[in-house]
């Protein structure tokens, strides 16, 4: 599932500011994932990545041993990020709303009111981006990036099932599937927004898919008791 990359980093603990250390490797992974959004991992050189953090060669090789290595700590740190993301939207909406259908529905809003203030075209999703060139990367980069996507698939599931509990599905349809259909639509709209160059399709298909949600959920008009 491809995240909303005008988030901050994950920050630091609110004990202590960042070391020297650890400022340089957020700012090496911040570099490398510019890069890799830009042009893919294979055209992405630690030459290029010392260069533009403004680090030495040993520097690098101080945090990360290998190029591997870093695309694995690279993915590791964008799914955190996005993981903080949902849990801030999706935890807001329940905070608005007992009700589990209009809890998700105004995190999706909300999820498609970050999309709109994005300064430009989303830059891409690191995950599609490892999948598309799969063959550079070692098994445990693959299972990591396998099991990010299952985890938030499971995550849309639990807030499904949530509403289902309480609504009935207008129409018979697969709740595992419908998880899915989200992460599917935001990836499918960023890649619509960048090949039409097209900012507002990512927040479009997120609304559209709320719109779905909703009217799959929602209770006939004429079995509404007053």
């Amino acid at each position: 599932m491809a995240g909303i990359k005008t988030i901050p980093p994950v920050p630091f603990s609110h004990d202590r500011s960042p070391s020297k250390g650890e400022a340089t490797r957020e700012r090496i992974l911040e570099v490398a994932q510019i890069s890799v959004l830009s042009k893919g991992f294979a055209a992405t050189s630690i030459e290029e990545v010392i260069a533009e953090a403004g680090i030495t060669k040993s520097g690098f090789f101080y945090h990360f041993r290998d190029k591997n290595e870093l695309a694995r700590e690279m993915l590791r740190r964008y799914v955190a990020e996005n993981d903080r993301l949902f849990d801030e939207i999706f935890d807001r909406g329940r905070e608005l709303a007992d009700d589990p259908l209009q809890a998700f529905l105004i995190g999706l809003k909300l999820l498609s009111e970050l999309a709109r203030n994005l300064p430009g075209v989303h830059p891409g999703c690191v995950i599609a981006s490892i999948c598309y060139q799969e063959r550079l990367f070692d098994r445990e980069i693959h299972m990591l990036n396998a099991s990010s996507v299952a985890s938030w698939n499971q995550r849309f599931l639990g807030y499904l099932e949530k509403i289902a509990a309480v609504h009935a599905p207008q129409e018979q349809i697969d709740l595992k599937d419908l998880a899915n259909m989200l992460s599917c639509t935001f990836d499918g709209a960023i890649i619509m927004s960048k090949v039409l160059n097209d900012p507002t399709h990512l927040e479009r298909q997120i609304l559209g898919y709320r719109t779905f949600i909703k009217l799959l959920f929602s209770q006939p008009q004429q079995d509404r008791t007053t």
